[in-house]
């Protein structure tokens, strides 16, 4: 099971009542994450679990590609300095509070210098040789759901608690695609919560139509290109005044799937990794409860 694990903590921080700690530090979403990961492998037993991390939200090799890509998320940008997110200050401050009670659990949190949680995903999932459910409530991750593979989604959309199991039946009831014509899909129709314009007038319904006639991004330019094609007028003048989009789209919305990553110590825990280390931190930021759900279910 893989977690996205921004995903998680965000939706927890605005889905929770707030909560203060001994020193009235609100750690609501401490709180609600470690719930959700309770509830998580009380449901489904995984043997591994990772929360994968974001060590760079807005990776520049995206950036210098499409500039737009997530800019209007930056509250700061600092010549020689890594843009910073838009994140709520009481938030921003339980970040690290939750990745130390993940470490003290024993949890595995894996990251990457200049990557997304999503390509820490998309690496884990690429020869996984095991089932895989990725928790997330980012559809863009619904490129890597493969039946064959049997990889697929814990769609958390409409929460945790109501969260979808997308396969590639799901996807294309919902889409009319494959899942993995999603990538394309989503760089044709564009996505403003990321910064990716799309292709102007190709919306989700020319979208998939292209990609059930053409089969692939590749197909669509070609046919795009070939007066002979049978292509509308319309769509064709639409992908042609695209090109230069088109052209470097698919490597920012496709996931990376080859980081070097270490894949070892992965295993779901039974016990804490360092018992006394999570007590103090239970006890000092207010995590009692939740900390005793999930050390239940861990040792169940």
């Amino acid at each position: 099971m893989l977690l996205d694990s921004a995903s998680m903590y965000f939706r927890a921080f605005f889905g929770m009542p707030e909560y203060a700690a001994p020193d009235g530090t609100n750690v609501n979403a401490v709180r609600g994450m470690l719930d959700y990961v309770s509830r998580l492998v009380d449901q489904y037993r995984p043997t591994d679990l990772v929360c994968c991390w974001d060590d760079d939200w807005r990776p520049q090799w995206r950036v210098d590609l499409i500039p737009s890509y997530k800019a209007h998320r930056v509250v700061e940008e600092v010549a020689s300095a890594p843009d910073v997110e838009e994140v709520p200050d009481p938030l921003e401050r339980q970040v690290p509070i939750l990745r130390e009670v993940l470490e003290a659990f024993g949890i595995a949190v894996i990251g990457a210098p200049g990557y997304e949680a999503d390509d820490v995903i998309g690496t884990l999932v690429t020869g996984a040789g095991q089932p895989v459910d990725i928790v997330t409530g980012d559809r863009d991750l619904f490129q890597l759901v493969d039946d064959a593979a049997e990889v697929r989604v814990l769609y958390i959309g409409k929460g945790v608690g109501r969260h979808e199991k997308v396969d590639n039946g799901w996807v294309r009831e919902k889409y009319a695609i494959d899942a993995h014509q999603y990538a394309d899909f989503a760089t044709l129709r564009g996505d403003a919560s990321d910064g990716l314009p799309g292709v102007p007038g190709v919306g989700e319904k020319t979208a998939a139509t292209l990609l059930q006639r053409h089969g692939d991004m590749a197909g669509i330019i070609a046919a795009a290109l070939d007066p002979d094609s049978g292509m509308g007028p319309g769509p064709r003048a639409k992908i042609k005044a695209a090109a230069d989009y088109l052209e470097v789209a698919p490597t920012v919305v496709a996931v990376a799937r080859d980081i070097d990553l270490d894949r070892s110590g992965l295993a779901l825990p039974s016990t804490p990794a360092d018992p006394d280390r999570l007590l103090a931190l239970a006890e000092q930021w207010g995590l009692e409860s939740p900390t005793t759900r999930l050390l239940g279910v861990l040792g169940g």
